[in-house]
């Protein structure tokens, strides 16, 4: 039975309900590559060209779907995918036969040596209210922004500067609070050790207010995307969508994304095998959240458990103490560095002896991994570019140790120099009498 033609939603409609229903199952998204194939569609049929063009398009989409059936055979992400190509089809009398649009080669250039430098501010037609200085009440002071890191083995520098190095394999989360959250997921480095990295991350973008829609970016291993788990590149439809943005800097290696509602402005990056994440953030932001909303685990804010924390100290001494000893020669097997060719290979990149230059050499040691160096570099690059406080771009082991100790007994100190002044008193006191 042949149908007339009627108004129906258009191929960008059809397509976002395909984007917003896929982003409903993130199991089998992440599971079956159906992100990937959905981002690489979105991005080549973003502007409106002639049908030709976009059932080309289609086909490669719906090539880059069918390469993931075996793994994602009952899927019901999968299945729908599948359905929504054949809709479109039929929509626009697309033949399943013809010309695929050939997908970018993915060359990775370089590492770039320059320190990143922040963007330019781009204006917007969107209200007061998403831009998040100008929204804060006339006379207020000045917001206070903060600065938290991950990256590395994996190394953490809190919103309150203090810098651990940590175990937690598997998913945790780095932030959350009212306005976004953000998960990673860190795997073992090497067999058998207890040192992990990044290599996935996903970051939560609440909708809020007339300035943007609830937004999803998702990375992993070998997939840094320019774009959200949708496609688009901003906040949606909504009058201050351009005050949330992905801007791609290095394809494949360096992303940025830019959420100017909330003053908010997140790294991300993929070093070698693994990825790094920093975010610069108002301390408002940092401290917001729902009611009866819990943010202990929060590693951005209170650091990891102390029993997923590796002593850093004890291994660097250890390490050296190997090397005094002779057991670390430079022909040596293990991981195929010594404890003096770490210092050598480190300093060349960080040429302070911080901790961020400890870290290059305690992943070094621990993993062998040349790239861990780059890591640690683009670490400080991204602290330089985001820390509020230049005096504090550095860290060093008498810093981390005055924080942790200030943390867990700066209550207790109180109380016995309390204790201490009553006493004092009290003798005084009595010698008067």
């Amino acid at each position: 039975m042949v149908m007339g033609k009627r108004a129906g939603p258009s191929a960008l409609q059809v397509c976002q309900f395909l984007v917003l229903f896929l982003s409903y199952f993130p199991a089998a998204t992440l599971q079956c590559k159906i992100l990937k194939c959905n981002s690489e569609f979105w991005a080549s049929t973003s502007s409106s060209g002639p049908e030709e063009e976009f059932c080309t398009a289609l086909r490669a989409y719906n090539n880059c779907v069918r390469r993931t059936a075996r793994t994602c055979r009952g899927d019901l992400a999968y299945h729908s995918a599948q359905h929504g190509i054949e809709d479109l089809m039929s929509q626009h009398n697309c033949s399943k036969e013809g010309p695929t649009t050939q997908p970018r080669a993915r060359t990775l250039p370089p590492p770039v040596l320059s320190a990143p430098q922040p963007d330019v501010h781009i204006p917007s037609d969107g209200p007061e209210v998403c831009h998040y200085e100008r929204s804060l009440p006339r006379n207020t002071a000045p917001p206070n922004y903060t600065h938290c890191g991950f990256f590395g083995d994996p190394h953490l520098r809190t919103f309150s500067d203090d810098f651990q190095t940590c175990k937690v394999e598997g998913a945790w989360p780095l932030i959350h609070n009212r306005y976004l959250s953000v998960q990673v997921t860190n795997t073992p480095v090497v067999h058998g050790s207890s040192a992990t990295a990044t290599s996935k991350l996903t970051i939560i973008f609440n909708n809020f207010q007339e300035c943007v829609d609830q937004k999803t970016y998702h990375a992993e291993t070998d997939e840094l995307p320019a774009a959200f788990a949708d496609g688009s590149k901003n906040g949606g439809d909504r009058h201050g969508a351009n005050s949330l943005r992905v801007v791609e800097k290095v394809p494949g290696q360096h992303v940025e994304i830019q959420a100017r509602y909330i003053g908010t402005t997140i790294v991300v990056r993929q070093v070698g095998r693994y990825l790094t994440f920093a975010v610069r953030m108002p301390e408002e932001v940092v401290h917001s959240m729902e009611d009866q909303d819990n943010q202990d685990l929060y590693l951005c804010l209170h650091g990891c458990p102390a029993n997923q924390r590796i002593d850093f100290r004890t291994f660097r001494a250890r390490a050296a103490e190997s090397h005094g000893l002779g057991r670390g020669r430079p022909g040596s097997q293990g991981h195929g560095f010594t404890y003096q060719s770490a210092m050598a290979k480190c300093k060349e990149r960080l040429p302070v002896e911080d901790m961020y230059f400890q870290s290059c050499v305690f992943d070094l040691l621990s993993s062998g991994d040349i790239n861990f160096t780059w890591a640690a570099y683009y670490a400080f690059q991204d602290v330089k570019m985001l820390h509020s406080n230049k005096d504090k771009y550095h860290l060093f082991e008498k810093d981390t140790i005055l924080n942790s100790t200030c943390g867990n007994v700066g209550f207790s100190v109180l109380i016995f120099l309390s204790f201490v002044f009553i006493q004092l008193l009290s003798d005084f006191c009595s010698s008067c009498l």
